[in-house]
């Protein structure tokens, strides 16, 4: 959207969610989401206009988006529409013998053998990212993700909703992770495409800073502190210019002037899209309470570093809701003293009941039992760790993805 036409703070949502293409039979990955978009449209495209949602390719040839086809006025009723478009690929997938697969790593990909990058249009740009990155490891080529897009409208509603994003974000591992399997083995942590995401452009570390975003909160800061500086910095590896643009900045949640929203990045794909679109509604729901200064006001939500939220989201990635949190400035921002918190370290799990207690009268109904589950029984990450055996293998893998494909197909929440 342009600047002329900018929605204002929460009146509109973009939702992506990325999923893997995979072989019915075996669950190993299958590059055929060209033909998947060409079998649709009649020609070779990468995207495809179908309904409220648009199909379209990433960065790999295994990987298909669904994203809404514009903003959406409210997330109510989203889950049951990207239901819809599942089901709709599958059909088409079929006859391919082959499904798609949530959750944000596939568990046993080998990408230095199975990565196929997209050749088609936009190839220039994916193949500068290789030439740069080597974008054949996990951090690029098996990674799968929800992204929440978030309008603002001028300085001022850019500056209230980038402080309170920047709040949350080292929260968001606790509720959506789902990665705690790679190569076919468990990794140690809950959330570990985020760990990838994290190094995947260590060699020029401006593009992605520290995650989370530094605590700039007017156009002309982000521009100077921000994105010149990427720019800057990966100029020399990029010569004619082909990644000078805003998408280049990788941190955790991206400003997107063009489109006046702002772009959060840091929640792993779940089983299916009630999962992911409940998810959405909860944090949804905190930010805008953020903005309103619910439980603090602006000035003291602008006046968090960065350097302890980058520290505290590290650690949510490896312990999820039982990190504990013992900064009282950050505590402070979401108003525990309403929540009668006497003080002394809250594991985020307990600020995550705390916060949904508050703002559950704002989430669509639809969503309250999928929320309910996913904070009683843990992250998708956990629920997979507890059905699988101490010791385990590629069956016990198998058997696992597969029940979660079908979760995927059912539009269902895994149970462990």
């Amino acid at each position: 959207m342009s600047q002329t036409e900018c929605l204002r703070l929460f009146a509109g949502y973009g939702i992506e969610l990325e999923y893997m293409i995979v072989d019915r039979d075996s669950l190993d990955v299958r590059p055929v989401t060209d033909l998947l978009l060409e079998q649709v449209a009649g020609t070779l495209v990468n995207e495809v206009e179908m309904g409220p949602l648009c199909w379209s390719n990433e960065l790999v040839l295994h990987v298909v988006e669904l994203k809404t086809n514009g903003p959406a006025r409210s997330l109510d009723g989203l889950a049951s529409v990207f239901q819809d478009g599942v089901a709709r690929v599958n059909q088409r997938l079929q006859g391919m013998n082959a499904r798609l697969l949530g959750t944000a790593m596939h568990p046993w990909m080998d990408p230095h053998r199975e990565t196929r990058l997209w050749p088609h249009d936009n190839s220039s740009i994916y193949a500068t990212y290789n030439r740069i990155f080597d974008c054949r490891g996990h951090g690029w080529s098996n990674l799968q993700s929800m992204h929440i897009n978030l309008p603002f409208c001028g300085d001022e509603e850019f500056g209230r909703l980038h402080a309170a994003i920047r709040l949350v974000l080292p929260l968001l591992a606790a509720l959506a992770a789902s990665s705690p399997i790679y190569g076919g083995t468990r990794s140690g942590l809950l959330d570990s495409r985020l760990e990838f995401y994290r190094h995947n452009q260590q060699k020029i570390p401006q593009i992605a800073g520290q995650i989370v975003p530094e605590p700039v909160f007017s156009r002309a800061d982000y521009e100077q502190r921000i994105l010149q500086r990427s720019y800057a910095a990966i100029a020399p590896y990029d010569p004619q210019g082909i990644l000078q643009d805003e998408w280049l900045n990788s941190r955790g949640a991206i400003a997107r002037f063009e489109r006046g929203a702002i772009e959060i990045r840091l929640l792993d794909l779940q089983e299916c899209p009630l999962a992911d679109l409940a998810i959405a509604a909860l944090v949804c729901a905190v930010i805008r309470a953020l903005c309103r200064e619910t439980w603090s006001p602006l000035a003291c939500q602008q006046q968090v570093g960065t350097g302890p939220l980058a520290e505290l989201l590290v650690r949510v990635l490896q312990h999820g809701g039982d990190e504990l949190i013992a900064a009282p400035d950050y505590l402070a921002c979401f108003g525990l003293a309403c929540f009668g918190h006497t003080g002394g370290p809250l594991p985020v799990s307990s600020l995550w009941q705390h916060l949904y207690t508050a703002v559950e009268a704002e989430v669509a109904p639809g969503y309250h039992a999928p929320l309910r589950q996913i904070l009683e029984q843990g992250s998708l990450a956990q629920r997979i760790l507890r059905a699988l055996p101490q010791q385990f293998g590629r069956r016990d893998l198998c058997q696992l993805y597969r029940r979660l494909a079908d979760c995927l197909e059912q539009g269902v929440l895994f149970a462990s």
